[in-house]
């Protein structure tokens, strides 16, 4: 960030290290309380891209499907304010489909008494949003300063919290360490989190495409024997109504193969998959491919450590909860530590932020192992599994009740959600501490 929010301070009272999306939302969740908080970001702050996309190469491949959860966290936090309008998609309608047999379940806003089910946004746009509302908080409150780029080169230590060390040899004391660092956490490993990891044997292929036919804001999941794909619909009018974000997880040598073919063959490859429900693919961005891993650590506290967001957990793509979980995560520490300071508690009060590890832990475990069997149900060959998940589909699909239960769920609507992730009530202040 600029001059205007960096400081010099060598001491606070808590130290996020990651300012990507759920390092940031933390940070402006927590801010305006009287705590020092000091961001260490290791990139340079993302800029919002200003235009229109306009075709595959104007679009970042890397998106997030938002729940109405965290556009709410968002609008809360003064971000969502920072999102142009022609680069966030809500998807109204969305269709999953299993690639082998009849089965097929379709979701529609208005089933759920909704605007709509989702928005599709560029993760540098969300970053970015976040970014310019820490600027924004930082401006009204001294107590929040970012630091970027700010690399950490060491962890020690100290009777009452950590000392950290940035590679130009500058040393930062703090009493709370929270780690948003992302799935690789230096936090994590130095601070001495046992981790739990499984490799899914799946690699994301992700990238932007365009298609003949507008997706008329609709997300399309195919689940095929090797693995699901999605088209997930990007903003635009004109010819930008027909750009989609594609995430197709497959196996190993599958993805291989797909990343070797050249741009015409890997555009047809991907629209016979989608059994060219859009028309042909007639363009297609550059590629990338991400290996699947399922992490998750024994516990999200240890030693004045917080752990939030894939520093804590990652999972399956194929629901596109994975950032959801991390805001609800950042939502949730922000709530119980205003929690303990309401209470006329020390902010960093263990009891508080257990609470925090117990609320979210059960949660993203769950989320884990259901995602987990849903790839496992959808890999099966045995035909009575295969005649058994497209029959329930179709019986699904004709409960429109238990649908619209689903599609809550999926959208962040029920269960116990931080009070950043629900409408405030009128007259109430956005950082108001909740009654003890």
């Amino acid at each position: 960030m600029n001059d205007s929010v960096s400081t010099h301070a060598h001491d606070a009272d808590i130290v996020v290290v990651g300012g990507g999306m759920v390092g940031a939302a933390f940070a402006a969740a927590i801010a305006g309380n009287g705590l020092r908080v000091v961001v260490l970001d290791a990139e340079a702050p993302a800029q919002v891209p200003g235009d229109a996309a306009t075709d595959v190469g104007s679009v970042e491949p890397r998106v997030s499907a938002v729940t109405l959860a965290t556009q709410t966290l968002l609008q809360n936090l003064g971000a969502w304010q920072h999102i142009p309008p022609q680069r966030a998609c809500a998807y109204t309608r969305m269709q999953v489909w299993d690639a082998d047999g009849t089965g097929e379940i379709r979701f529609d806003a208005g089933e759920c008494g909704t605007a709509a089910l989702g928005w599709i946004i560029e993760n540098r746009t969300l970053a970015a949003a976040l970014h310019a509302a820490c600027r924004q908080i930082a401006r009204e409150d001294s107590g929040l300063a970012w630091r970027a780029p700010a690399r950490v080169a060491g962890l020690a230590q100290r009777p009452r919290g950590w000392r950290v060390t940035l590679a130009d040899g500058e040393a930062i004391d703090c009493r709370l360490l929270v780690g948003a660092d992302g799935a690789l956490s230096q936090v994590r490993a130095q601070a001495g989190f046992r981790l739990r990891s499984h490799d899914y044997q799946h690699h994301a292929i992700v990238a932007t495409v365009a298609t003949a036919l507008p997706h008329e804001g609709c997300a399309r999941q195919r689940f095929l024997d090797s693995g699901p794909l999605a088209f997930l619909p990007l903003a635009g009018t004109g010819p930008a109504s027909r750009l989609c974000s594609i995430v197709w997880s497959c196996v190993p040598a599958e993805a291989a193969r797909l990343l070797a073919l050249d741009d015409a063959a890997f555009a047809e490859a991907i629209g016979h998959a989608l059994e060219d429900r859009l028309g042909a693919v007639t363009a297609v961005s550059r590629r990338l491919s991400v290996p699947l891993v399922e992490r998750h650590t024994d516990t999200y506290l240890r030693d004045n450590v917080v752990l939030i967001g894939d520093a804590a957990h990652t999972v399956h793509p194929l629901a596109g909860q994975g950032v959801n979980l991390g805001f609800l995560d950042a939502a949730t520490l922000a709530e119980e530590i205003r929690r303990n300071l309401a209470r006329g508690l020390p902010f960093d009060e263990t009891l508080g932020l257990r609470r925090y590890e117990r609320r979210r832990r059960h949660h993203n475990l769950l989320m884990q192992k259901s995602f987990a069997g849903l790839k496992a149900l959808f890999a099966a060959q045995a035909l009575p599994l295969r005649w058994a998940r497209n029959a329930g589909m179709g019986w699904l699909d004709a409960m429109p009740p238990l649908k619209v239960l689903a599609a809550r769920q999926a959208m962040g609507l029920d269960g116990d959600l931080p009070a950043l992730c629900r409408p405030l009530p009128r007259g109430h202040h956005l950082l108001q501490p909740d009654a003890p």
